[in-house]
């Protein structure tokens, strides 16, 4: 009798990937979730003789075994498992055996190979069927991502339009992002940046076994997304100086990124909403529900003591800190069960890839469960504190006087964590998910759940700065030496309010009129001596440049209010301004018995509209022509003018479109080819850059029609 040999392998990769809600994924190896079971065909030399026996072999890893879960060796038989791995013969015909391989729920996630054994006589020779990939299964109950609604699993996993807020609690805007989960080669990188990680080269094989727990994933995955100290994907800068790199505001999608990084390591430069987005891509991909949540009047605290130290002088400008509130801060979540700290937490999970603190050792943080946050549970795994802090942290301001002094300005406990945000499912609207954060600023239980996590810090009540940020002799060490005596520099409560009001929304390369208006609620007369201060600044509160400052003392009557006028004229900003457009205002407004207000706020200005449209109808493979509309907002005229476009299944890569340069007030219109490759709701996101202002931002939504 001739030798048994495997003459061919079919993975049938378009069927399964129908079952497994994988058929998105560009890629030559077959993606499969774990918790369903896998046919294939394997085509014989001729029938399998009762005296020989067929077993199917599956291996991850460098070191596969079956002690790590990492290898195992399945029989063919008529008895499947749905435990274990198991291989199980569907039909036998004329040397063709159809066989359903069950992925165990809990089977590590990464890529397999696939290889048969046949023995006979006492000899087992071993052929390659393939290879496969397996992900996680929010279809799954038994599986620790799973997600019941199904509305929210298209949304979380299947998604790749993303929509990412931004901005100002008075103003808050919103980008596009294309987080292309799955587009050509992009399970392979996500796959490479858990074969990069620290972990793995610590202990490979430990490492690839753990694979198959989500909490264990996505905490390397929160650290391999940035570079700070293993050579992850991207390298931050705040500086509002990006020279030898990318501006972060420029991109608009995961998939450059990742494939930068995949071939020629970090990629300079990043901000948070970046390291969200790449961060969701990554989760999505590997089959975690995963959103970008962004949260407004964000907290920094550098020592765990849920109260943000800010100092400023008599202007009002900030003299620095190791602790910052941001205008915003973005960062991912990802939705699984949480058995090592028990069910009650289970659900949404914090996930944080931008560089802020060290967590276990490296720059990460997370997954911190949202419930813990809300209940004040801080002493559970991971990194609590720091993010009860960025939502509900406290607020201590203090101005350095002209004689060096230190006075308090107050202490607030209501203005950190605001407008917490999410895309909402299904659509492009905001949803607001402060309360799944925290309860309600004023009520009881917020109160109380925050006391409950000072309690659990159980660090002292008073004023102190993070020892490990501070010098001897610096200036911060300084600044909280003074703070740190007690009420020596207590300054009488203001019995004045005051606040900013910006005349309508200007754009950028207008003049504008912010107003400082200031009341005196009092029944007696008021003299207040206003100082204020106009910055250029990043996002999260970085100053870049002062723009200008100024004094002026107002007399007020009982119940009387005053406006101060400050106009700023284009020509002070236009060469400071920093590509978030914002402008940081802060006043110190002083009472003749020496009571000191801060009022503060932050101005956002609106970029120029960039409008795009597409052919009506737009067919699979067939040219789609997409319409690009720009006017030159200001009067003078703008060079170096390029629009980039990007958008999964549009375009395979991001396609750089020059411009001729345009006359002041000048309006423009270009029509650019496109050829999309896949079906579905698809985004094309515009970027337009030029030598005055830079990614000024344009979406087209488009329904791809098959051929």
């Amino acid at each position: 009798m001739t030798s048994l040999v495997l003459r061919s392998s079919d993975l049938q990769q378009t069927s399964n990937a129908a079952v497994h809600n994988t058929s998105d994924y560009v890629t030559k190896v077959p993606i499969v979730r774990r918790g369903l079971v896998m046919n294939l065909t394997l085509t014989f030399s001729r029938d399998l003789q009762s005296t020989e026996n067929l077993a199917l072999v599956v291996e991850t890893g460098p070191s596969p075994s079956a002690s790590t879960n990492t290898r195992a060796v399945m029989p063919v038989s008529s008895s499947p498992s749905t435990n274990t791995w198991s291989a199980t013969s569907k039909s036998i015909s004329a040397g063709t055996i159809n066989v359903s391989i069950n992925i165990p729920v809990n089977a590590v996630i990464g890529p397999y190979k696939i290889t048969a054994q046949i023995t006979s006589a006492g000899r087992t020779n071993t052929y390659n069927v393939g290879k496969c990939s397996v992900v996680f299964n929010p279809w799954e109950s038994g599986d620790e991502v799973y997600m019941s609604n199904d509305s929210e699993r298209k949304e979380y996993v299947l998604n790749e339009n993303g929509l990412i807020f931004a901005g100002s609690t008075s103003y808050v805007g919103r980008r596009m992002w294309d987080y292309g989960q799955f587009e050509d080669g992009i399970v392979d990188i996500c796959f490479q940046l858990l074969q990069k990680s620290a972990e793995y080269r610590a202990d490979p094989a430990t490492h690839v076994s753990k694979c198959n727990d989500p909490v264990y994933i996505s905490r390397i995955l929160s650290a391999m997304v940035n570079s700070q100290d293993d050579g992850g994907v991207i390298v931050g800068n705040w500086s509002g100086n990006y020279s030898g790199g990318q501006n972060p505001t420029s991109w608009d999608g995961s998939v450059a990124l990742l494939r930068s990084w995949s071939q020629y390591g970090p990629v300079r430069f990043g901000q948070c909403w970046v390291y969200a987005g790449v961060l969701c891509t990554v989760l999505r991909c590997l089959g975690i529900p995963a959103r970008v949540i962004t949260n407004f009047e964000s907290a920094h605290d550098t020592n765990n003591n849920l109260l943000i130290e800010q100092y400023y002088d008599i202007y009002g400008k900030n003299l620095g800190s190791p602790d910052s509130v941001w205008n915003f801060h973005a960062w991912a979540e990802g939705w699984f069960k949480r058995k090592d700290i028990g069910s009650t937490y289970d659900g949404w999970q914090i996930l944080d890839a931008t560089p802020q603190e060290p967590s276990g050792g490296s720059y990460r943080l997370g997954p911190t469960s949202q419930k813990a946050i809300k209940e004040g549970d801080v002493n559970l795994p991971f990194d609590g504190p720091f993010v009860l802090a960025e939502v509900n942290a406290d607020r201590a301001n203090y101005t350095k006087m002209s004689d060096g002094s230190l006075r308090t300005l107050y202490t607030d406990t209501r203005s950190v964590g605001q407008y917490i945000s999410t895309k909402a499912v299904g659509t492009f609207s905001r949803l607001d998910v402060t309360n799944d954060y925290k309860y309600p600023e004023g009520t009881t239980q917020e109160r109380d759940s925050f006391q409950k996590a000072k309690r659990l810090l159980a660090r002292p009540e008073r004023v102190m700065l993070s020892s490990r940020r501070l010098t001897e002799g610096g200036s911060f060490a300084s600044l909280a030496r003074e703070a740190e005596k007690p009420l020596v520099q207590e300054a009488p409560k203001p019995e004045i309010t005051g606040t900013f009001k910006l005349s309508g929304e200007p754009q950028v390369g207008e003049d504008f009129t912010v107003s400082l208006k200031i009341k005196n609620p009092s029944s007696s007369k008021k003299q207040v001596n206003a100082k204020w201060t106009l910055t250029a600044i990043v996002y999260n509160r970085t100053p870049v440049k002062e723009i200008l400052s100024n004094s002026q003392s107002v007399t007020l009557a009982p119940n009387e209010e005053k406006s101060i006028e400050i106009t700023v004229q284009y020509a002070q900003y236009e060469n400071v301004l920093t590509p978030d457009n914002m402008i940081l205002a802060t006043a110190v407004c002083v009472e003749e018995n020496g009571g000191s207000l801060l009022v503060d706020t932050v101005i956002t200005l609106k970029n120029p509209p960039l409008q795009l449209k597409a052919t009506e109808r737009i067919v699979l493979g067939k040219k789609v022509t997409v319409g690009v509309f720009f006017t030159n907002p200001i009067s003078e005229n703008i060079t170096k003018c390029v629009v980039t476009l990007q958008g999964s299944g549009v375009l395979k890569k991001p396609l750089e479109v020059p411009l001729p340069n345009l006359k002041a007030n000048q309006r423009i219109r270009t029509e650019i080819e496109l050829i999309p490759y896949r079906t579905g709701q698809r985004g094309i996101i515009a970027g337009f850059s030029c030598d005055k202002f830079s990614d000024v931002k344009g979406y087209q939504a488009i329904d791809v029609a098959a051929a």
